[in-house]
């Protein structure tokens, strides 16, 4: 399905994992990208080789740099994704997340502001919620994050709040859960460093460059002991957000959503499928829970689905596992 609109868009971390997919589904509909990345976690390489789109190498925090953009192009609307992303340098270096996450969003919509750009798409997470009440998590859950990460998030959040109340300035938030998979042609896929995310380690232990993967925790009030997580294979993530573009071109008003796939897989799930995917053997060490893990995070996309018409492609673990695997292979070999 492609639209000829000939609208461009920025893309703010177009050149990383969740970024460098919603391109190539912004491309598939027809418009035209501009990608702004610093390249800290981005790959130049992945933007010249399969997304072929103008890339400006900068920072959200570079007024100048953004005043540029916007006035040299003919810019529709801003899908913000560059944010950094780990919890734990969050909490040893809270300065550098408030600084990127926040001063940089904060810039950002400032620029646009200035050219009354009000259509802002804006990556947020599940972390704004902190430990879940009740599960499945309802976007109007409480949000209490438990880490500088969710809370700059939250904090921006409340930014594009009040914007639209004293500007009329519209954005869709999209909280997810956790990112996974790969483009399944292989165009682009997750490639951290370092890498925290349970799929990529594991699959990297599958092919041998690392020694073991580790469960931590295995006694969980779960159904085998280990945690649940959520996992929504990043195409479907990437539509979604192309989805939330057009409902705000069609003068959709602020809104949020859950993007999930609404059934959580446990850690155990996670591993015995990966063995299945890819047929190999290794080792998995069971080691002691993590401080702040809770046993189950899942989110309810029926708001998503309802109002955008969001209908996820590939929802099973399978699929998950072995687009992942493709995009592993090639990347490594």
């Amino acid at each position: 399905m492609s639209s000829s609109n000939n609208q461009t868009i920025l893309v703010t971390g177009g050149a990383g994992y969740i970024g460098s997919h919603a391109v190539l589904a912004l491309k598939e509909r027809g418009y035209d990208v501009v990608i702004l990345d610093n390249l800290v976690y981005g790959h130049r390489d992945v933007v010249e080789k399969s997304l072929k789109v103008e890339l400006v190498v900068g920072d959200t925090c570079d007024r100048a740099l953004l005043d540029q953009i916007f006035n040299n192009r003919e810019i529709t609307a801003v899908m913000h994704f560059a944010a950094y992303a780990y919890v734990g340098e969050s909490v040893e270096n809270p300065a550098k997340y408030y600084h990127n996450n926040v001063v940089g969003t904060l810039t950002l919509l400032e620029a646009m502001q200035t050219l009354n750009l009000d259509k802002f798409v804006f990556s947020s997470t599940c972390a704004t919620y902190g430990v879940p009440e009740t599960v499945p998590i309802p976007e109007n859950h409480p949000q209490n994050p438990i880490n500088p990460y969710g809370a700059s998030k939250l904090m921006v959040e409340r930014i594009l709040q009040d914007f639209d109340r004293a500007y009329d300035f519209k954005s869709v938030i999209f909280r997810y859960f956790n990112a996974a998979g790969a483009d399944p042609q292989a165009r682009t896929g997750e490639d951290h460093n370092p890498e925290t995310h349970l799929i990529p380690l594991i699959l990297l232990t599958a092919l041998g460059k690392r020694n073991a993967i580790k469960i931590f925790g295995t006694d969980y009030p779960t159904r085998d002991g280990t945690c649940i997580r959520d996992y929504i294979h990043v195409t479907d993530l990437a539509q979604a957000h192309v989805l939330g573009l057009e409902y705000l071109l069609n003068d959709g008003n602020s809104e949020v959503f859950n993007l999930g796939n609404g059934n959580g897989f446990t850690v155990r799930e996670m591993i015995a499928t990966a063995k299945a995917v890819t047929e190999k053997e290794f080792t998995v060490e069971e080691a002691d829970r993590r401080s702040g893990d809770p046993p189950m995070l899942v989110g309810s996309s029926e708001k998503a689905r309802q109002i955008l018409g969001w209908q996820p492609q590939y929802a099973d673990l399978n699929n998950i596992i072995r687009h992942a695997w493709q995009w592993h292979q090639n990347r490594h070999f």
